[in-house]
């Protein structure tokens, strides 16, 4: 969810974005994302964020093939012993653990604002990341708290069965839109709070 989250709320970045315009912000106009010229730069990065998510998979794989061979676990009790309790399992954690957040830092870097930039500024799929990556430069303690409370949430959402996403994305959706507006173009926040 953290690595193709951001693309998964596009529909909910579109409300934002058709709320803050004072537009009808039925359910229903979540898929009007599809009639955007923006597309073709969303599906790029769409792609990457996919492309990010099958090279942690083979990170992840990579590790545990290194430290425990290609043998699967003989049962699910035997590998978690021998994750908890050998030092091949901790140093599993520890690898696991640090590569999974080098690649959540990927992907907060180069999408934090990117898909709410796309629906709003048809700019490009490349000019979008450039933009998450100063945002997050300029920005460095404000991103690592936003990345940190996302990931909370998540997985707070995920404990129930999942159903707690169905609360926590929504949310996170509309926070997103709001940080966009804030980091990129807090003058345009400012004038659309201001009653006209």
């Amino acid at each position: 969810f953290a690595l193709v989250g951001p693309f998964a709320a596009l529909g909910l970045y579109e409300i934002s974005r058709r709320r803050e315009l004072g537009m009808n912000t039925s359910w229903w106009h979540a898929f009007d994302v599809r009639r955007s010229s923006a597309v073709p730069s969303i599906a790029v990065i769409g792609v990457m964020l996919v492309a990010l998510f099958l090279l942690w998979l083979y990170t992840a794989q990579s590790i545990y093939t290194g430290l425990f061979g290609d043998q699967p676990p003989a049962s699910i009790g035997g590998f978690v012993r021998d994750v908890l309790t050998t030092s091949k399992g901790w140093t599993l954690i520890l690898a696991g653990n640090a590569a999974g957040f080098v690649f959540a830092v990927i992907v907060l870097a180069t999408t934090v604002v990117a898909f709410p930039l796309l629906l709003d500024r048809d700019v490009g799929a490349v000019s979008a990341i450039e933009t998450s990556a100063r945002a997050v430069m300029a920005n460095p303690l404000q991103m690592a708290l936003w990345g940190l409370l996302v990931a909370v949430l998540l997985v707070i959402g995920s404990i129930p069965l999942f159903a707690g996403l169905a609360v926590v994305m929504p949310v996170l959706g509309h926070a997103t839109w709001h940080l966009y507006r804030k980091v990129v173009e807090p003058e345009r926040a400012q004038q659309i709070r201001r009653p006209m």
